[in-house]
C-alpha cells in the first residue's frame, strides 16, 4: 500500500524549486505530466530494475504487470487489462489462462510475448512469496507454467489452493526475456522443479540454488530502459526522474502527454509545497492538515478527489503483558477514546472516525456484514462502562488515578514511531482522553518505523499503533489480527500456533476464545478464508468481525480515505471521486484514456 501518511513531516518547509526541470524541456503538444511516485522516493544511482526495491521502475509509467488491481472493496480478483488484454481461471481455480495484448511491444521495437512472462515468473521465483513460494504445501503456489502460444500462458496452482492465486498471479511485473533471461541458468527450470516436487536433501538444495538467485536479480542493472508501458526512461538525477513517450506502446493512442516528470520528496511537507506551487498534476494519497488544505485548495486549478482505500488504523495490544491480558482493560479503553475526536487531530482530510471495531475498513464491513454490522458494539464515549469494566477486571481507583489490582500504579504507554505524525498526533489525543479520565498515559517514540517494527515484533511494547483492514481480499484483512503477529503461523502447509513473544508473536492473543458461548479459533478461520468458497467466506467474516468486537485485541480508531491531488490547469479528463481506479499511478489512468491535455 502508498504509505504517504506515515511519512515524518519536516520540522522545515523545504523550497518548491529545489529539483524542477519542468518548462525547461520542448515536450511537443502533449506537455510535461508532473507527479510523484507514492510508493518510493527517487535514488538516481538505482538501477532500471522493477526487482530492486528503489529501481528506477515506476508502475505504470515504465513499469508493467499483467494486469492493474481495480481495488474493489470485496474482491481482490477484480483487475483492468495491462500486458495482459483477458484471462480466464477455472471454477476450483486450479488452472488460468492468460492472453497477452497481440500488438504488445518492448520500447526497442520487439515483441512482448509468453517467454517474456515465463522468465519473469522466474525471476519472481528467486525473490519468493505469493503465488511464487517455493514451498510445495504453500498456498497459493503456482505449479506448473506452460508457454502455449507467442501470446497465451498457462499457470496451475498447486494442491493447496487460495482464493489470492489469480490476483497474484496477475501482478506480477513483466520484464523482457532478451534483457533479464540470462539472469536464470539454463538448468534453473529442471532446478525449480525439484524444489517444488522433491523431498529431502535435494530439494533443499534446489531451493537453495534458486532463492541464491535473489541478489542477483534485484543488483541487476541494464544500460537502458527497455519498457512496455506507455513510457521509458529518458534520464534520472537526484531531483527527478523524466520519462518520454514510449512509441511503440500498444495503446498509444490514449496516452496524452508526451513525457512525464516524477519530482523526489523528502517528506510530506515537500509534497505540500510542491502543491501550494502549484508544480504537481497529481499527488497520490498524502496525509495533510488542515490549515495546510486550505492553501493547497487556494491554489488555480488545484482540486481534491476522494476514494475508497482498504485501510485502517488502530491502536494494539499485547495482550501477554498485564493488564491488557484482561479483555476487560481493553474494552474500558476503548469506551474512554474519543475517535472522531482523534481523527480530527491525526487525520481530519485523510480518514473517518471508525464506527466500530470489527477488523475492516466500515465501508467494507457493510457489504459482508450486511445488518451484523449494526449488531456491533460501536464503543460510544462513555466513562461510566468504562469504569465498570475496570471494576470488573480488578482495578481500584486511588483518589483520581486507576491502580492495577496489586495496589501498583498503571502506566500506559503508547508507542508510536517518531516519522509518522498522524500517528503521534493521535497518539498525543488519546492520552490527553486518559489522563482526563484517571489513568497515566504517556507518549513514546521509536526513532523510525524500520526499528518501531523489529521492537513491536520482539514483544517490547504494550500498547502500539497498527495498520489493519488491508483488504480487498477477506484473508489479508483478518491475517493482521490473526496471523503471524498474534501467533497463527503455516509450517510445512500446516496451521500452528506459536507462544507469546516467539516467531514474531507480539499481539499474544489466546489460541481460542469463546463468543455467544461458541468456542472460536480466530486463526483457523482465517486460514480458512484463503480457499473457502464466497458464501463460506461471509460467514466467516461475520464470525471474526463478532470476535474481533468482542476480544479487541486492537481498538479501531479511523478508516482511511484515499485523498488525492490533482490539477486541471494543464491536463483534464482525471478520474472522480469514488473511482475505482483511484489508488493506481497516474500512469495506469492514462492506459485507461484518461488524463488529456487541456486545449487552450
Amino acid at each position: 500500500m502508498k504509505r504517504l501518511a506515515a511519512i515524518a513531516a519536516l520540522a522545515s518547509i523545504v523550497t518548491a524549486t529545489a529539483c524542477g526541470s519542468t518548462g525547461q524541456e520542448n515536450a511537443g503538444q502533449g506537455g510535461i505530466y508532473t507527479t510523484i511516485d507514492g510508493s518510493k522516493q527517487i535514488n538516481a544511482s538505482a538501477p532500471i530494475n522493477p526487482f530492486n526495491p528503489v529501481g528506477s521502475v515506476f508502475d505504470g509509467y515504465n513499469g508493467m504487470a499483467l494486469a492493474w488491481p481495480k481495488n474493489d472493496p470485496i474482491d481482490p480478483n477484480q483487475f483492468y487489462p495491462a500486458i495482459a488484454r483477458s484471462w480466464t481461471i477455472t471454477p476450483d481455480q486450479s488452472e488460468a489462462v492468460i492472453h497477452l495484448q497481440p500488438n504488445a511491444r518492448w520500447s526497442d521495437g520487439k515483441p512482448v510475448t509468453s517467454e517474456d512472462v515465463r522468465v519473469s515468473i522466474g525471476l519472481a521465483y528467486t525473490q519468493g512469496g505469493t503465488a511464487y513460494a517455493l514451498d510445495p504445501k504453500a498456498a497459493g503456489a503456482a505449479a506448473t507454467i506452460q508457454v502455449v502460444d507467442p501470446t497465451t500462458i498457462r499457470i496451475t496452482q498447486g494442491a493447496n489452493k487460495s482464493n489470492t492465486f489469480l490476483s497474484n498471479l496477475l501482478s506480477t511485473v513483466v520484464v523482457p526475456a532478451h534483457v533479464y533471461g540470462s539472469l536464470l541458468p539454463r538448468d534453473f527450470w529442471h532446478t525449480l522443479k525439484v524444489a517444488q516436487d522433491g523431498k529431502g536433501a535435494p530439494a533443499e538444495r534446489a531451493k537453495t540454488e534458486v532463492t541464491g538467485l535473489a541478489d542477483k536479480v534485484i543488483a541487476f542493472a541494464p544500460s537502458h530502459d527497455v519498457s512496455a508501458g506507455p513510457f521509458v526512461l529518458e534520464r534520472v538525477n537526484p531531483g527527478a526522474a523524466l520519462l518520454r513517450r514510449n512509441p511503440y506502446f500498444y495503446d498509444n493512442k490514449l496516452i496524452g502527454p508526451d513525457k512525464v516528470e516524477l519530482l523526489n520528496y523528502s517528506g510530506n511537507q515537500q509534497i505540500w509545497n510542491y502543491l501550494i506551487a502549484g508544480k504537481l498534476d497529481n499527488a497520490p494519497f498524502t496525509s495533510v492538515p488542515s490549515a495546510v488544505l486550505d492553501r493547497i485548495r487556494s491554489v488555480r486549478g488545484n482540486k481534491v478527489i476522494k476514494g475508497f482505500s482498504p485501510v485502517s488504523t488502530s491502536l494494539a495490544f499485547n495482550q501477554a503483558r498485564k493488564p491488557y491480558d484482561n479483555v476487560h482493560v481493553r474494552r474500558a479503553l476503548a469506551y474512554l477514546i474519543d475517535r472522531a475526536q482523534v481523527t480530527k487531530i491525526a487525520s481530519p482530510e485523510g480518514g473517518t472516525p471508525s464506527l466500530t471495531t470489527s477488523g475492516i475498513h466500515a465501508e467494507a464491513a457493510k457489504v459482508w456484514l450486511g445488518s451484523q454490522f449494526e449488531g456491533l458494539d460501536p464503543y460510544r464515549l462513555d466513562p461510566a462502562k468504562a469504569a465498570a469494566e475496570l471494576k470488573a477486571a480488578g482495578m481500584t481507583k486511588r483518589g483520581n488515578t486507576w491502580a492495577l489490582p496489586d495496589g501498583r500504579p498503571w502506566k500506559v504507554e503508547i508507542h508510536v514511531p517518531a516519522s509518522f505524525s498522524d500517528w503521534i498526533s493521535a497518539a498525543k489525543s488519546i492520552t490527553s482522553q486518559l489522563n482526563d479520565h484517571g489513568i497515566d498515559a504517556t507518549v513514546v517514540t521509536a526513532a523510525d518505523y524500520t526499528l518501531y517494527l523489529s521492537e513491536l515484533a520482539a514483544g517490547k511494547y504494550d500498547v502500539g499503533f497498527w495498520l489493519m483492514g488491508l483488504g480487498p481480499s477477506p484473508y489479508n484483512i483478518f491475517q493482521r489480527l490473526y496471523g503471524q503477529a498474534n501467533g497463527w503461523q503455516m509450517f510445512g502447509g500446516r496451521l500452528e500456533h506459536v507462544a507469546p513473544g516467539t516467531e514474531g508473536n507480539w499481539m499474544g492473543g489466546p489460541e481460542t476464545v469463546t463468543v455467544s458461548g461458541t468456542k472460536v479459533d480466530p486463526g483457523a478461520l482465517t486460514s480458512r478464508l484463503n480457499f473457502a468458497p464466497p458464501a463460506e467466506q461471509k460467514q466467516i467474516v461475520g464470525t471474526l468481525a463478532k470476535v474481533s468486537n468482542e476480544q479487541l485485541p486492537v481498538i479501531q480508531l479511523w478508516d482511511y480515505v484515499n485523498t488525492q491531488f490533482v490539477n486541471t490547469s494543464r491536463y483534464t479528463g482525471f478520474p472522480p471521486d469514488d473511482n475505482e481506479a483511484l489508488r493506481l499511478s497516474s500512469g495506469v489512468w492514462m492506459q485507461l484514456g484518461m488524463i488529456k491535455k487541456r486545449q487552450a
